[in-house]
């Protein structure tokens, strides 16, 4: 019987496999679900109890019907049942030795056994219902009406059970996608950033992740609970009919096939409006970050109806996701009624005629009777509610299933940057960084660098310098490890950076760049950052080294407990390069990297980080790259990189003479300070 529902219910068994329904995104998320697997325990036992009290209450129509309403007592009905049966036993036993071997023969025997199986059991229940059922049509209701109503408490604390597991199960796996994801972005290559932006990877951190935990919710709840109500009721139909079940059921198929092209429209709808949405989230982030010069150029209409345009890109790809998810609804609604329609007309011509045959085929083996056609047509309209209930949920599934794509996408992009399996060493501090006929090409770009030869012995301050685009940048990013050259290597005492792991590299190095980076904490926690182990002595310590300790206590409304606010706006840029600074002194680095650190500072801040960083870099490997030549004169080595070479290198003195670039960087200079 199962098999042939199956067949003829698709719909019904692509709902309770979920086979080809989830996309494999999807069903990873599924198995980080099942980590906490008491609770998907708790979700399946109590959906089985709301399925089996559902049908059970539903089943309550046949008694109420056949006995209550027919003014008998139990004990009456199953009497007159006995009876029936015996009667119906030797008329059958009669009519079979008549018939012989011929062609009705094997329907009679059927009739027979059916019978014979009615009679034994209705003998069983006799005296228990004869010492504990009710003597009363009117008591037999009380305790039918008793029975629905603590079914349906019972039903209401396994829901509210059920609720609060699927609840915990997606919460929990959200904050687990959220964490996955994060550590995954954390670790992606700097071009990566630059490719997706920062907006659209917050948009699938946030609204992705959101909607990929409610598609898990509705999966666990409600895509499991409706399922097997309708299974519930239909199996209780199937017991009442079997045949007529299947032939009402013939429009199934086409509701499977619907479905199928709907949920492939709706996922696909789905990620077009979630990609609109990172647009706006785009939008949001431009505007707010370059606030000041959208104010300084009177652009805020310009803003406003790009973010009017993305938002009704979005509304309108919100309403198409909408049309399918009502045609989805609608078709499932239609279809059930089309079912209950059949099985009203069909069930009701067998009652009326008394006959057991449809269109020549054997519907029953003896004819229906009045309780037993209330009850499928019962068990039918049972099945319409879950069936409704799942085609309004449908396109929060999807929704979720296209998240899960969008999440997993970046979960599963490859780094060029990964960690060795088998790393090495190296003795702290080192004693030489070495590059090696480095070459790299940026992934979608051009060549930057063609051949970099450089030894920096440990203890000696480098300065790189060029024009824009040689490679000065990149060079800095090799040494950190951001990437890894396509040619060559960038060594540590005769040791390929891609041969330690990155986290012991960057203990080893601290790195400034041209425009700090302050989060929305307290001036201390901001100087503890990549240290946070550090005492409050040694922070101050690391402040003192880089003249910050003075405007820090006097000039800030709360010492190192002020609290900075977005992008450090309470602070100047020279305030901030000292902050910086200190940041970087506090981690005691073997070396010490200035990206254009002081391009962009008054000149007083300019003097004392000179001054700092006269102190700091003693004993230990500094470069920088720098334009200033006030800068230049910290270092001991002057390197000019031009075309992705190094073009010359030595001295201030020397270059002035030998290479041209330097003597116009020189020349501006001293222009510009004049």
């Amino acid at each position: 019987m199962f098999n042939c529902l199956r067949r003829c219910f698709p719909d019904l068994m692509l709902a309770v496999t979920m086979k080809g329904l989830m996309s494999r995104p999807f069903s990873r998320v599924l198995r980080i679900a099942c980590r906490r697997w008491g609770a998907m325990i708790g979700i399946v036992v109590s959906s089985l109890a709301i399925a089996v009290l559902w049908s059970a209450n539903i089943s309550a129509v046949l008694p109420m019907v056949d006995i209550v309403f027919a003014g008998k007592s139990v004990q009456e009905y199953v009497d007159e049942s006995i009876q029936a049966s015996s009667a119906r036993i030797i008329e059958l036993e009669q009519q079979l030795a008549d018939h012989g071997d011929d062609t009705d023969a094997g329907q009679l025997r059927d009739q027979l056994a059916r019978q014979t199986t009615r009679a034994y059991w209705y003998a069983v229940a006799q005296p228990y219902i004869a010492g504990y059922a009710p003597a009363t049509p009117f008591g037999t209701l009380l305790a039918i009406l008793s029975f629905l109503v603590i079914g349906t408490a019972l039903k209401l604390i396994a829901l509210v059970a059920n609720m609060m597991w699927v609840q915990y199960v997606a919460g929990r796996t959200s904050i687990d996608l959220r964490e996955l994801f994060f550590r995954k972005a954390l670790h992606l290559d700097l071009d990566k950033f630059g490719e997706n932006g920062s907006a659209d990877l917050t948009a699938r951190l946030t609204n992705d992740v959101s909607l990929v935990g409610a598609g898990v919710s509705t999966l666990l709840g409600k895509m499991t609970r409706e399922p097997l109500k309708l299974i519930g009721c239909l199996i209780g139909a199937a017991f009442v009919c079997p045949r007529l079940l299947l032939l009402v059921l013939v429009v199934t198929p086409l509701l499977g096939l619907v479905m199928q092209k709907l949920s492939r429209a709706i996922r696909l709808a789905s990620r077009r409006a979630m990609e609109e949405m990172s647009q706006l989230y785009g939008m949001l982030n431009d505007s707010f970050s370059g606030i000041r010069l959208i104010k300084a150029s009177n652009t805020q209409a310009f803003e406003r109806a790009r973010l009017r345009q993305g938002s009704f890109t979005y509304y309108y790809r919100s309403l198409k996701m909408e049309f399918y998810n009502t045609l989805a609804r609608g078709t499932t609604e239609m279809m059930g009624i089309t079912t209950v329609s059949l099985a009203i007309l069909a069930g009701g011509y067998l009652v009326l005629t008394g006959r057991t045959h449809l269109f020549g085929l054997q519907i029953t083996v003896e004819p229906l009777q009045q309780g037993q056609v209330f009850l499928f047509f019962s068990f039918l309209i049972g099945a319409s509610d879950p069936a409704r209930k799942l085609a309004d949920v449908w396109s929060g599934l999807q929704r979720g299933i296209a998240a899960a794509d969008r999440v997993m996408e970046i979960v599963d992009q490859d780094n060029r940057v990964r960690e060795p399996k088998h790393a090495k060493t190296v003795a702290r501090p080192h004693t030489v960084v070495q590059f090696d006929d480095v070459q790299y090409r940026y992934p979608s770009g051009p060549q930057v660098l063609r051949g970099i030869d450089l030894n920096i012995p440990h203890g000696e301050t480098v300065a790189i310098v060029g024009p824009n685009g040689s490679g000065k940048s990149t060079i800095v990013s090799l040494l950190c490890r951001f990437d890894d050259p396509q040619a060559g290597h960038v060594k540590l005492n005769d040791v390929p950076l891609n041969e330690l792991r990155t986290r012991d590299l960057r203990k080893r190095m601290a790195l400034v760049t041209q425009q700090t980076v302050v989060f929305e904490e307290t001036i201390e926690n901001n100087l503890r950052y990549g240290c946070p182990a550090a005492s409050h002595d040694d922070v101050i310590r690391a402040a003192k080294l880089a003249f910050a300790d003075d405007f820090i206590r006097n000039k800030t409304p709360h010492g190192y407990q002020t609290r900075l606010g977005a992008d450090g706006m309470r602070l100047s840029g020279g305030q901030m390069q000292r902050l910086a600074l200190a940041r970087a002194f506090l981690r005691n680095p073997d070396i010490l990297i200035l990206d254009e650190a002081t391009s962009q500072i008054d000149l007083e801040s300019e003097r004392l980080i000179h001054q700092a960083l006269r102190q700091f870099l003693v004993g230990r490997t500094g470069v920088m790259i720098t334009h200033r030549a006030s800068t230049l004169a910290l270092a001991d080595r002057i390197i000019v990189i031009e075309q992705g070479r190094v073009a010359a290198e030595g001295h201030h003195d020397e270059l002035q003479h030998t290479n041209r670039f330097y003597r116009s960087l020189c020349g501006n200079e001293n222009r510009n300070a004049a």
